[in-house]
């Protein structure tokens, strides 16, 4: 196999961060020696979730074998997904917010037609749900555990507890059409067609997507990460990857 060296278009101070909390984990567990420095180790981690790398290619390139590969990257997904925030730590957070926008994204898998709990009929393919709250600008707060691409977003709403959670804090929160029903504090636009909606519902409905339009914002950032526009792994991993994502944006941009 042919080796390059490639760039990983991701801050030191996030390497170093990493590093720290693998050294950490190593000195827990005992760890006297390993093929990899907990900073090699990070970079690895980095290059996987960043770019994507397969493991194979993670091992031909760090000098590895490639189970090692994935071994170091699953201690390092448990470490930080670990350090993700609860549902009600986000609450927290949007709490000092003057509202939150709440939107489902689809994580692409590799899955054949026959799985039919993971194809979602809106996106026309097989995937993850997963649920995401951000900020009024459109920064990254929450993201949900995956469920099912079959799932639909108030069904997932539900399930993880969200609308409750927002109530119960009293944040407003804009949603799309897809939460109708969700009522609570969740607001979402006028329903029905364009031309029988009286002038005063269709501006609300301009200004309503004018607000949620910021949420793109937060779907591009977790798919900066690239292994999540098309994963491969089991469906059970997706969880932690997710919020390994989560936990290091917000470690980023903090």
């Amino acid at each position: 196999m042919l080796v390059y060296p490639s760039g990983i278009d991701v801050s030191t101070s996030t390497l170093r961060y990493l590093s720290a909390r693998l050294r950490t984990r190593r000195r827990e567990c005992g760890t006297r020696w390993r093929r990899l420095s907990a900073g090699r180790q990070a970079l690895l981690v980095l290059a996987h979730l960043r770019c994507g790398h397969t493991y194979a290619q993670l091992a031909a390139g760090f000098g590895v074998g490639t189970a090692t590969a994935y071994r170091y990257i699953a201690e390092a997904i448990e470490v930080r997904a670990a350090l993700a925030p609860s549902l009600a730590e986000a609450m927290k957070t949007a709490s000092t917010k003057a509202y939150v926008i709440l939107d489902g994204t689809l994580l692409p898998i590799d899955r054949i037609s026959a799985d039919r709990p993971f194809y979602s009929g809106k996106h026309k393919k097989h995937g993850m749900n997963v649920q995401v709250i951000t900020d009024p600008a459109g920064r990254l707060l929450w993201a949900s555990p995956a469920l099912p691409g079959a799932v639909h977003d108030i069904k997932a709403a539900r399930t993880h507890g969200i609308i409750h959670a927002l109530t119960e804090a009293g944040v407003r929160c804009w949603a799309d059409k897809a939460y109708r029903g969700a009522d609570g504090t969740i607001r979402v636009p006028y329903w029905g067609r364009w031309a029988k909606l009286s002038a005063g519902q269709q501006a609300v409905n301009r200004s309503h997507a004018k607000i949620r339009a910021l949420v793109e914002q937060a779907m591009a950032t977790l798919k900066t990460w690239r292994l999540l526009r098309k994963l491969r792994c089991s469906t059970t991993r997706i969880t932690s990857l997710v919020q390994a994502v989560l936990a290091l944006h917000l470690t980023c941009s903090n």
